[in-house]
């Protein structure tokens, strides 16, 4: 098992395959407007040394439209927190799974609303999950995305 300061264990039904951890990392940030997130389960899913890395622009960058924005689980939490207390639903719409041995890449298509009833989001994206399967269990290793936009629609091929 990895060492960690922040290790939380698991609950086996999160883990045990692919369709599960993914299902688990979009349940954990969901929920409605002033509930706090369960972040244990969230550290629970994450090798130690994992990353989140969601794709922005920059306050005060002009080199650059986007560049990855390199957070460890902890920064991930005290980023995402505040943005998930004000009602916050991700749902998987789609995804292209490629898996080798004990490695496994998950294109996972995502919409996002404020309320489950929204009639339509408010941004969609794809998340790259890198996985690794430790012989008990899947390990999240990164999440990478990137939201949609005028210039960087979602292709086809990924709804």
């Amino acid at each position: 098992m990895p060492e960690s300061s922040t290790f939380q264990r698991a609950d086996p039904r999160d883990v045990e395959s692919i369709d599960a951890i993914i299902a688990a990392a979009y349940h954990v940030i969901s929920g409605p407007a002033g509930q706090k997130r369960d972040w244990n389960r969230e550290r629970s899913l994450f090798y130690p040394g994992a990353r989140i890395m969601p794709t922005a622009s920059v306050p005060g960058r002009n080199d650059v439209e986007l560049e990855p924005q390199m957070l460890d689980v902890e920064k991930y939490i005290a980023r995402a927190e505040p943005l998930l207390q004000q009602g916050f639903y991700e749902t998987e719409i789609a995804r292209r799974t490629e898996e080798f041995g004990r490695i496994a890449h998950v294109w996972s298509t995502y919409e996002s609303r404020h309320d489950p009833s929204d009639p339509a989001p408010f941004m969609r994206g794809i998340n790259s999950f890198q996985l690794f399967n430790d012989g008990n269990r899947w390990w999240i290793l990164s999440v990478y995305w990137q939201h949609e936009s005028a210039e960087h629609a979602i292709p086809q091929k990924y709804l």
